[in-house]
């Protein structure tokens, strides 16, 4: 087989984190119901794929836990991590469940809001050394204009936009991979 672009995704070293699908933004994050249900297929993909699943919850005593939708499908043994800052980053159990993933290089980035702890979570990988590649059909903002130059930033910060059908295809790279079928499901 070829050698891999280093920009492409590998199983080997692919976690999916999910930042602040809470059910307090149902209803204010623009087209939040297909944020959530890509989100969702990603999830299922993730365990079928069995990469590591990270969610984050924004101050969850207010803001409520992660949406049903979400948090019914994620692989087990996940438990949401609490934080106030804006990026994941800033929770030190975060980073440190992240490094327990030591293979992990790249992530594939999920969650709201684009411009805010999107934003600021993809920055902090980065600058981490981790491959950030924004599912783009798996974040948005309560405006979308704020989603659009979150994702511009991102994207001029060296994140890689993605969507969940081009992520999950990179990481099955052929139609004789096991979970091919059940994956295909899912994003149809």
């Amino acid at each position: 087989m070829k050698p891999r672009h280093p920009h492409l995704l590998d199983p080997a070293h692919t976690a999916v984190v999910i930042v602040d699908l809470q059910d307090a933004f149902r209803g204010v994050i623009h087209e939040f119901d297909r944020i959530i249900a890509r989100t969702s297929v990603v999830v299922q993909a993730a365990g079928l794929l069995e990469l590591p699943v990270l969610v984050t919850e924004q101050y969850p005593q207010r803001l409520g836990a992660t949406v049903s939708e979400v948090n019914n499908v994620l692989p087990g043994g996940v438990v949401a991590i609490e934080k106030t800052a804006f990026s994941s980053c800033g929770a030190a159990a975060f980073v440190e469940q992240l490094k327990s993933f030591s293979a992990v290089r790249q992530i594939l980035l999920c969650g709201i809001e684009s411009h805010v702890c999107m934003n600021q979570t993809a920055h902090d990988l980065l600058a981490d050394g981790y491959q950030v590649h924004v599912l783009v059909d798996c974040t948005s903002s309560r405006n979308p204009a704020d989603r659009e130059v979150g994702l511009a930033k991102m994207q001029r910060s060296g994140a890689l936009p993605c969507s969940s059908e081009m992520a999950l295809f990179e990481l099955m790279r052929d139609a004789r991979h096991e979970q091919f079928k059940a994956i295909q499901k899912l994003v149809k």
